[in-house]
Formats: C-alpha cells, structure tokens, sequence
C-alpha cells in the first residue's frame, strides 16, 4: 500500500493506480503463465508502481534478469522482455531469441519502456528474430511517484542528451507526461518557464493540448500553475555539498528508486554472549519515504540539527515504554498492546536512523559525540566537521560568496593527493560557474594537472564540460554572478540550522538559485526581477491555458496555491527540502509539487557528462 501518495496536497496514488492498470492490461494480453526478463535499470522504477504480487496475480511466475546467452530455463508459456528502446539491448533479445529450446517453443513479447523504438524493431528484423514476437507494445512510464510531493521521470542522462548529444527525447517525454497529469488532474492554468528546455517543453506540451482539443478532460483542475525550469538556469546548485540528512545520504551512499544501500557493521544486532560472532557482510538496504514518521521528520533538517531531533524522540519512545508500568486495568493493559507494533516500529525507525547518522558522522567529522540515552546511542550534535570535509566545505563558501576565488591552491593539493577525480571536477566546475569561467591560464593548468595525474582518456570528460559551460576560459563579459547573488540574496550569513527562517539552511548559508526564483515567482513575482532574469541563461516567459467552462477553480479563504515546479535536467535533495520548507511556511500561501527528470547530486550529475565513468574513474 502507497500510504505516503496520499499524504501531500495532490494525491499521488491517482497516477501510480493509472500506471498499475495499463500495466495489468498488457499482462493480460499475454495469456498463460509468462516469465518476465528485465532490464536491470527498470526493475527500480516499476518497483515503484507495482510490487511482484502484482505481477504474480496475472500469472508471473518467473523473473529474470536482462543477459547474453540462454533465457534460464522456466515451465512457462510466455517471455517477456520488458526493455528501453536501446539498440544494445536488442542485441541481446535476439540472442536470447536465437538460442531458445525449438522443442518447447514459448511466445514472445516484448513492452518498450516508455517508447516503442522502430530502430529497435528494424534491428531485430536485422537479426532475423522480429517475427518471433507475438505482441510489440510499449508502456508509458513518464513521470513515477516517488512520495507524496515528488515525480520523477529516472531518465538516467535527459541533461547530458539535451546539452551535449542534442537529443530532445526526454524534453518530449516531459510534455507527455505534463499531458497525462492533466488528463488525471485537470489543465494547469497559469505556466511558466526560464531556459532553452523549459521552451521546447512548453511549445510540445501546448501542441499537444490544441491536437487533443476535442478530448479535454472535465475535471476540476488540482494545479494552479506549472513552472519549468532548465538545470541550466542554476548549474551552481548541484555541484555544492547538499547539507540536508536526506542530501547527504544521497551524497555519501546514493539513493536509487528511494532505497540506500548501507555498509552493514552499524545495523548488528548485538545480543549477549554474542559479542565475537561474524559481523553481516551484505549492505543493509532500507527503503526511505514519508510513510516512515521519523524519516519524514528529519529528512529535510540540516545535519547539525538531526542529532538534537533523534535525542527527543529517543526520551518520547523511551517514555512511552514506561507507560507499561502505569497500566493496571485489563482495558488499560489491551490498550497498551495494541499501541506496542507501531511502538516498535518507531524504535526500530530510531535505531536505523541513529546508525545511519553516526555513519555520516564518522565520514564527515573527525570526533564524535554520543549520549547514553536508554540503550540508544545519539548523536549529539554533529558540527565538528573532519578537517578534509571541512577544507572542501569552505573552498566551496568561498567560491559562492565571492570571496578570494581565484585560487587554486586547494584544488592543487588535492590533485597532488589523488583525491576522488569527481572531487576535484566538482571543486573546477564550481569556480568557473562563480567566476564566469576560468583565466586561461588557470584553466590550462587544471586541465593539464588533471590529465597528468588522472589519465589522458578524460580529455573527452573536460571537452564535455566545457560543452555544458560548466568549464569555460573567462571572456570579457562582465561576470554577473555577484550582482545575481546580491539581488537574490542567495548568500545569508549566519543562517539558522536549528530552527531554519530561510531555505538557505539546506547548503549552510547558500540559498539554491533555482528554488529563489520559484519564492520569487510566488511572491512578488518575476517582474520585480526583470534584470536577473536577463542574466541568466535562455528565456522566461509566461502561457496560460484555457480551462474548459465551468471548471474554474473558486479558492476558498486562506487556501493556499498549488504549484508543480518541473527541474528539467535534474534536481538535487536539498533543492527539495528548500522547496518543502516554502511549502511549511505559514505565510507562503503556496504548496509545491516537485517533478524533474531524475533525481541526482553533483557526483552522479558530473558522471552523467562522463565518456565510461565508471572505467574511467580511478
């Protein structure tokens, strides 16, 4: 049950039931007992929409994973590849077609994720295997609930293909799934836009509606207004060091299809006499989304308050167990145990999250603090940053303030010690992005440092970046970041981590330049920022659509605006956290819906712009 879709303003579980029933309907066209074969990187986001006992009520009996070879043996009357339009993988389907038992023929299908590819289908016919398929069909995976306020598409490189390949299929993906958010929760009125990317999603998306006029949907609209924004717009934001929880989890381990995968050591259960048994050696997966109380909770804090937030909830749990002792009537006694599972649970929800933050802990800090609390261990307040993390932490505020960033002695010393080359990218990126790009000189010594000390083959990396704009020798063109960063105050001193008043606490005192300009649009509007708008790249602008008659929405007093704001290119955890917190605020007037392309952070962002990242990468 996706108790969490339910939670927010719009109710997420519509589209998540609207992709669950198309997917049962193709199930069904496959008649018989079928065993499915993956795609690796699908078997995430359908995990999303539909758990295996979905698919094992319509007759799935067998799971496989995508490979060369011979599809494992299975008594079943149907195969089914469930695959991207990628002509790589279509190679291996007609391998695994080719080499198939032709005394027990079975049925093929194949379900193309989230287009059907007619390269593909002339590459199997190439192959000599296209008429082995009894259905070719594709499925409409556009935009997947993540939580309650969330959407993503998981197109792994919509930003690379956009800005380097100049491919656009993941902008046409975005319009159609804009499209059918509307179909399920009515036209958005007002939208608007900044960037190259936010345009061409716009125009599509407005075609699209002036095809499909005579199919408009008579519902109630549930949005007040779209935002699109290009990653473009704000190339800063991703490449800083995300300070939420939840970011720097993201960070540190990754997050995939909202699971982590966590080094084990920390989640032992430890019982007496046991105290020299074999620590697990598989990683500790846990699922992370607002069904879990805690979690949401403190998921969106800045780091330096999660310690304070576990301590608290340790003495309510605590305390709640000592109830017990007061229940003295047989209907106090049933009353306490039928509280006692969801007790548990919130104990259990504690002991992971206090592993997990003595984790980053342990990463990020060189002495940590614990306090005894009921046999929990807390961190106490985890502030004292490492030495290292610190250093790359202040290069990093230095850059954003303006404040001696020309400097390169720090990127220097760390290239001298081989840190992690993304690192180092990263750091090189951020100061061009400050500096409106590099002095010549410096960036022909980083270039040549980086190439020296990590390997001629990520030439190409640099091109890349330097293709994206990440990297770039300064031009004579004044750089208009100061004048951006003042006008958006999107530096503030001294910004509150405990109890945040802005949404610069989710980077330390950085306030992420694309979620200021969705504050903005809100309240005064773009038109008090004309100027800035300007500066930054590709255009803004403004589209309303018509709502059929009768449909217009009559707000009642005091209730608060919808706005789905769509990151194209990627969004981090952090800018979500800042957009959760407007959403909190008591005068904000306004409540957020985040969509993007994928969710990411600055290492797997620059590795999106990678030729073999993962060869490649020392």
């Amino acid at each position: 049950m996706a108790s969490h879709l339910f939670c927010g303003r719009v109710n997420l579980n519509i589209l998540r039931e609207a992709a669950r029933k198309d997917l049962r309907e193709f199930l069904d066209k496959c008649s018989g007992s079928k065993a499915i074969v993956w795609d690796e990187y699908l078997t995430g986001p359908f995990g999303l929409i539909a758990q295996y006992s979905l698919l094992k009520e319509h007759e799935v009996e067998k799971m496989f994973t995508l490979k060369g070879g011979r599809i494992p043996s299975a008594a079943v009357k149907n195969i089914v590849f469930f695959v991207r339009p990628r002509l790589e993988l279509m190679d291996i389907i007609a391998e695994n077609v080719a080499s198939e038992d032709k005394l027990q023929p079975r049925e093929f299908h194949i379900l193309f994720v989230p287009r059907r590819s007619l390269l593909c289908e002339q590459r199997l016919k190439e192959k000599g295997v296209l008429n082995s398929f009894t259905n070719i069909d594709e499925y409409i995976l556009d935009l997947i609930p993540y939580d309650g306020d969330l959407l993503s598409m998981e197109s792994e490189s919509s930003f690379r293909e956009c800005n380097l390949e100049n491919d656009q299929t993941s902008l046409y993906h975005a319009a159609k799934g804009l499209m059918t958010l509307q179909a399920l929760y009515g036209t958005i009125p007002q939208i608007f836009g900044k960037g190259e990317c936010a345009r061409h999603v716009a125009n599509m998306m407005l075609r699209m509606k002036r095809e499909f006029a005579g199919s408009n949907t008579q519902i109630l609209p549930v949005f007040d207004t779209l935002l699109l924004l290009d990653r473009n717009v704000d190339l800063l934001t991703p490449l800083a060091t995300q300070l939420t929880y939840e970011g720097l989890i993201d960070e540190i381990f990754g997050i995939t299809n909202g699971y982590v995968k966590l080094p084990p050591e920390k989640f032992a259960q430890k019982k007496q006499g046991e105290g020299g048994k074999d620590l697990p050696t598989e990683p500790k997966k846990l699922q992370l989304n607002s069904a879990e109380e805690l979690y949401a909770e403190i998921r969106d804090k800045n780091f330096n308050a999660v310690g304070a937030a576990l301590s608290k909830k340790a003495k309510i749990i605590s305390a709640a167990f000592e109830e017990r002792h007061n229940a003295k009537t047989v209907g106090e006694i049933k009353q306490f145990v039928s509280q006692l599972p969801h007790m548990q649970a919130a104990r259990g929800s504690l002991a992971n999250h206090t592993s997990i933050a003595e984790l980053i802990k342990d990463i990020t800090s060189k002495s940590v603090e614990r306090c005894q609390l009921q046999q929990t261990t807390i961190v106490a307040h985890p502030s004292v940053f490492s030495e290292d993390f610190f250093d790359s932490l202040t290069v990093e505020q230095e850059f954003m303030t303006g404040v001696d960033t020309d400097k390169v002695t720090y990127i220097e010393d760390c290239i001298a010690q081989k840190d992690p080359l993304i690192k180092i990218l990263r750091l090189v990126c951020m100061q061009s992005v400050c500096n409106n790009g590099l002095k010549q000189k410096v960036l022909d010594y980083y270039k040549k440092e980086i190439l020296q000390t990590y390997g001629y083959k990520h030439i190409l990396t640099l091109k890349n970046l330097e293709k994206v704009g990440l990297l770039k020798p300064q031009s004579t063109m004044r750089n208009n970041y100061p004048t951006i960063r003042k006008t958006l105050k999107l530096w503030m001193e001294d910004a509150n981590e405990q109890n945040p008043n802005d949404i610069s606490y989710v980077y330390s005192g950085y306030a992420p330049l694309s979620v200021r300009l969705t504050q903005v649009l809100a309240r005064p509007g773009w038109r008090s920022i004309e100027e800035v708008l300007k500066m930054l790249p590709g255009p803004h602008f403004e589209e309303r659509q018509q709502v059929p008659t009768g449909l217009h929405k009559k707000r009642q007093p005091g209730e608060n605006r919808t706005t789905l704001v769509f990151f194209l290119g990627g969004v981090t955890y952090a800018e979500i956290a800042a957009l959760r917190f407007l959403s909190h605020m008591e005068d904000s007037g306004t409540e957020y819906i985040i969509a993007t392309t994928k969710l990411i952070n600055g290492t797997s962002w620059v590795k999106s712009l990678m030729d073999n990242p993962e060869e490649n990468l020392p």
